[in-house]
């Protein structure tokens, strides 16, 4: 019997996070594995009157790339790749792995190679989303890979997935548009305020966001959601910062990250696995070394762990930075092929002060919602 929260999914994301209007033209990405969510999304974009592009993707299809690809191939862009980026009004990914560790032993070299030959798609997908040319959202498909990483069986991650994409699955929409209003409170609040800092174990962080905008993650971009996001001033940063979390980039599990920051560049870094890995990353490229985004978690339905960084990044209680590109739609300046979120727990003593006043203790907003 099929599951009916997979047709609720796909409602939110067509007719909610990137509203599908007459004409538009939308490319539908994502693992074969997620066939019966990529057949909904697929009628959903028609009973819209959008014009559906679906572009499936083999499971460890990337696994076969990086084994046998030249260099020339790594850094080879497809133009139609190229053409959908320059030109479509809505793109809609779909994460489904059948193995998440399919690219750990790529060498890291090859990996950053991909990332620097395709900078100027991420410059194109973040000036056309900041312009309002794109939209897009990013959602989840539960697969086997995905449920043993969160350390649960695919029946009970699936029940982990809908519960914190629908909330309220009699009116999934009605709930993000309520979830949207109360995190505007804080935006609000939070509009005069110029310095950001951050302590906790092994943190004390300090960030400038004068002039920048705080954005509302509200389901608008990805699905599940919840975080309050913005781009610090480039070269603001000064302190350090310790990653209470594990954090995965290509494939690639990177666990206890510390940076040390002067005058917004990570001047100091190190990992207690895959530093190596860390250390040629920040060297992508000169904007690699500095900061794209700082953000809140605020989804209190995600409270564990499972290494599916759209859950992670949202945890209730935590925070996370992400070194690389930021989002232009929040002012921020920073240019980079890499944009790679850390994620730091606060829900034991942590503290974030905004303008010098309490905004965050112990993993609550403080401030009356």
């Amino acid at each position: 019997m099929a599951d009916t929260r997979i047709a609720q999914l796909a409602e939110v994301l067509v007719n909610y996070s990137v509203a599908v209007r007459p004409g538009d033209r939308v490319v539908i990405g994502g693992s074969t594995l997620a066939e019966p969510l990529l057949k909904e999304l697929y009628a959903r974009v028609l009973q819209a009157e959008g014009h559906p592009l679906l572009i499936p993707s083999l499971p460890d299809i990337e696994d076969i790339f990086f084994r046998y690809a030249s260099d020339d191939q790594i850094k080879h862009v497809p133009k139609p790749v190229e053409l959908i980026m320059e030109t479509y009004d809505v793109r809609i990914g779909i994460l489904a792995n059948s193995n998440t560790k399919s690219l750990a032993n790529v060498p890291p070299a090859k990996l950053v190679m991909q990332q620097q030959a395709r900078t100027h798609l991420t410059k194109t997908f973040l000036r056309r989303a900041a312009a309002g040319e794109l939209r897009w959202v990013l959602a989840p498909f539960p697969t086997n890979a995905f449920a043993q990483d969160a350390e649960m069986s695919l029946s009970e991650y699936e029940d982990f997935v809908y519960s914190a994409c629908l909330p309220d699955k009699t009116d999934p929409v009605g709930y993000w548009q309520r979830f949207s209003a109360t995190q505007e409170k804080i935006i609000d609040w939070l509009k005069d305020k110029t310095e950001i800092h951050i302590t906790g174990k092994d943190t004390d962080l300090k960030l400038s966001v004068a002039g920048r905008v705080f954005k509302n993650g509200d389901g608008h971009y990805n699905i599940p959601d919840g975080e309050i996001f913005t781009g610090p001033v480039e070269d603001s940063a000064e302190g350090h910062v310790y990653f209470s979390y594990p954090t995965i980039y290509d494939g690639k599990e990177v666990t206890g990250v510390r940076l040390w920051f002067e005058h917004g560049k990570v001047v100091k870094a190190s990992a207690e696995k895959n530093e190596g890995f860390l250390l040629q990353t920040l060297d992508t490229d000169p904007g690699a070394r500095f900061l794209g985004e700082f953000a809140i978690g605020t989804n209190e339905g995600i409270s564990k762990f499972t290494r599916q960084i759209l859950f992670d990044e949202k945890i209730g209680g935590s925070f996370h930075l992400a070194v690389g590109a930021g989002y232009p739609e929040t002012g921020s300046k920073n240019e980079s092929a890499v944009h790679w979120d850390m994620i730091c727990d606060l829900r034991d003593g942590g503290e974030i002060q905004a303008g010098g006043e309490l905004l965050y203790q112990n993993g609550r907003f403080i401030i009356p919602l």
